[in-house]
């Protein structure tokens, strides 16, 4: 998690074990230390991914960045810097990257890092845009276990949501 700085929730913990996130551990921040988040995650899961034994090592990587804002306090990393690491991961391991942003546009934001607009996508940042981001990405994660790859389609839902609801707000 991020804001202004960056919190380790989790590390490589049985999904079983992991409670629901509360207010304890979430609040909202002013800030967006986007680049930060993204490179010092990167750089922890490439390091654990290079030292655990084979059996435990991940076949496939998917990493999920999901951000309501854009970057505006980072201070370790800069774009070019992350995405040459993406492309690198992209490369050398086949990692896939995923981008949602809202109050952004999140298809050119992604390009900075090298993530393709066929792995990026808008959203709205309320209840039923962000519970549709899980649900996809929830069925994006099925699909690349079962097919080692992602569908072309899989954020169709949340663009179509991203668009009808962005034309109802225009039309206000």
């Amino acid at each position: 998690m991020f804001d202004h700085g960056y919190e380790l929730l989790h590390d490589r913990t049985n999904i079983r074990g992991v409670r629901p996130i509360t207010e304890k551990e979430y609040s909202v921040g002013g800030c967006t230390a986007l680049l930060d988040a993204v490179g010092k995650t990167i750089n922890k899961i490439s390091t654990s991914q290079k030292f655990i034994c084979e059996s435990q090592r991940s076949d496939k990587v998917m990493f999920v960045i999901i951000t309501d804002g854009m970057e505006n306090s980072s201070k370790e990393f800069d774009h070019g810097k992350v995405k040459e690491m993406i492309e690198t991961q992209k490369k050398e391991h086949e990692w896939e990257f995923i981008f949602l942003g809202a109050n952004i546009d999140a298809v050119s934001t992604a390009a900075k890092i090298g993530i393709m607009a066929n792995r990026a996508a808008n959203y709205h940042a309320d209840s039923q845009g962000t519970r549709m981001n899980f649900n996809v990405i929830s069925e994006a994660v099925s699909c690349l276990r079962q097919n080692s790859t992602i569908a072309e389609d899989w954020k169709a839902e949340i663009d179509a949501d991203f668009e009808s609801r962005d034309v109802k707000e225009r039309k206000k």
